[in-house]
């Protein structure tokens, strides 16, 4: 049977971070994973050019039953140190929104880097192998694999969350916590798209693929980025981030002019040529579609001379004060991340350990932390994997 010092289930962002930075303390590393290849949610993400972090990466963009759990991971390593290693590998990188990230080519150069840095500390992978059994040993672990068996010192469980089961998603992380006694902070899609009930979804299908800068809230919470229309529902960063917040008969509210007082410009159009259609005088601030489609609903006079300002008012709320309640989401088929998972009040901050558990470690999303969107998420990865790479 092999004997390692550390295995690491799971090849992705936070794994993979996690193996190369204990293979350079001279642990000997064995990484596991039931794909054929490494890191495809890294090879899939940022449209094929991977967010990898945020300039303003920071506890305050992390969502946690315990907030305060990521503060000494996110201190200990941070965006400037991941951004640092990008550099020395020489890969070309630009800011696109809001201290977002990305490569300049392929998000396989992120892949390649921590495959180059597993290699340089002497790290084991094996891929298409999965973990059927693991047991506790008095010196550490036993793992029964498809081929083979193992047994190691430290276990670090990197396995991810539920998002994207195509991609081979698996809840198998929470089973193994709570194989050993860890409780699960309960699991749900996040970063994901809305859907709405069959009325309003009908009465908004003209506006499927029609954007808007916007801002969604939920709540005291707030996001003020683009929103799509789709054949299914609502969408776009505006959205995906406030779903992390929703919750099954939360509502939520749109405003699609932030920071125009529409009631004011309507008043002032219809002052200058009362004659216009409201149409054509919503069309000179939204989507031609969108502003067709609420003319429409309102089923009042054609002529703005003919709109009252109580009128005007209801208009300007229904853009700007936009209230609903959606279906649902549209789940963990098309969410980016799972919110919850392990709980954060039962490993240690700094290592990652699990306080009851010598020697057993949960990292990146399988743990309660979830970033916005943004290339948060992966800076949880490299900050939580360097942590535990540290220990383990």
């Amino acid at each position: 049977m092999d004997q390692f010092d550390v295995v690491v289930i799971g090849a992705g962002a936070a794994g993979m971070m996690c193996a190369a930075e204990a293979g350079k303390r001279g642990r000997s590393v064995l990484v596991l994973d039931h794909a054929a290849k490494p890191g495809e949610k890294i090879r899939i993400s940022g449209g094929g050019r991977c967010n990898f972090t945020n300039l303003n990466a920071a506890p305050a963009n992390f969502i946690s039953r315990n907030p305060s759990f990521a503060i000494s991971a996110l201190r200990r390593y941070t965006q400037r140190d991941f951004i640092a290693l990008v550099e020395r590998y020489g890969i070309a990188y630009h800011e696109k929104t809001l201290g977002q990230l990305f490569c300049d080519g392929s998000s396989k150069q992120i892949v390649d880097l921590l495959l180059n840095e597993m290699r340089r500390a002497n790290t084991e992978l094996r891929l298409s192998t999965s973990v059927d059994t693991v047991e506790k040993t008095p010196d550490g672990f036993a793992l029964t694999l498809s081929q083979g068996a193992v047994r190691c010192r430290s276990l670090v469980v990197a396995t991810g969350g539920k998002s994207i089961p195509k991609m081979g998603a698996t809840g198998f992380g929470y089973d193994l916590a709570q194989q050993f006694g860890l409780p699960i902070v309960e699991t749900r899609p996040a970063l994901v798209p809305l859907t709405l009930e069959p009325s309003m979804l009908e009465r908004l299908a003209p506006l499927a693929g029609v954007a808007v800068d916007a801002v969604a809230g939920c709540g005291k919470t707030t996001f003020a980025e683009a929103l799509l229309f789709t054949h299914r529902g609502l969408s776009g960063p505006a959205i995906l981030q406030i779903s992390s917040y929703w919750r099954e008969g939360d509502e939520i509210v749109l405003s699609m002019l932030p920071g125009v007082d529409l009631f004011e410009e309507l008043r002032e159009a219809r002052a200058q040529n009362g004659r216009q259609a409201l149409q054509t005088a919503l069309s000179a601030f939204l989507p031609k579609r969108l502003a067709q489609l609420i003319a429409e609903a309102e089923k009042g006079p054609a002529n703005l001379a003919d709109h009252s300002d109580k009128r005007l008012r209801a208009i300007a709320e229904t853009v700007n004060r936009w209230r609903f309640k959606p279906a649902g989401s549209e789940g963990y088929r098309t969410a980016e991340v799972t919110l919850g998972g392990v709980d954060t009040r039962h490993l240690d901050s700094r290592t990652m350990e699990a306080k009851a558990v010598p020697g057993l470690y949960f990292i990146g999303e399988v743990v309660d932390v979830t970033g916005w969107l943004g290339g948060y998420n992966f800076q949880w990865a490299w900050s939580s994997g360097w942590c535990a790479g540290q220990a383990a």
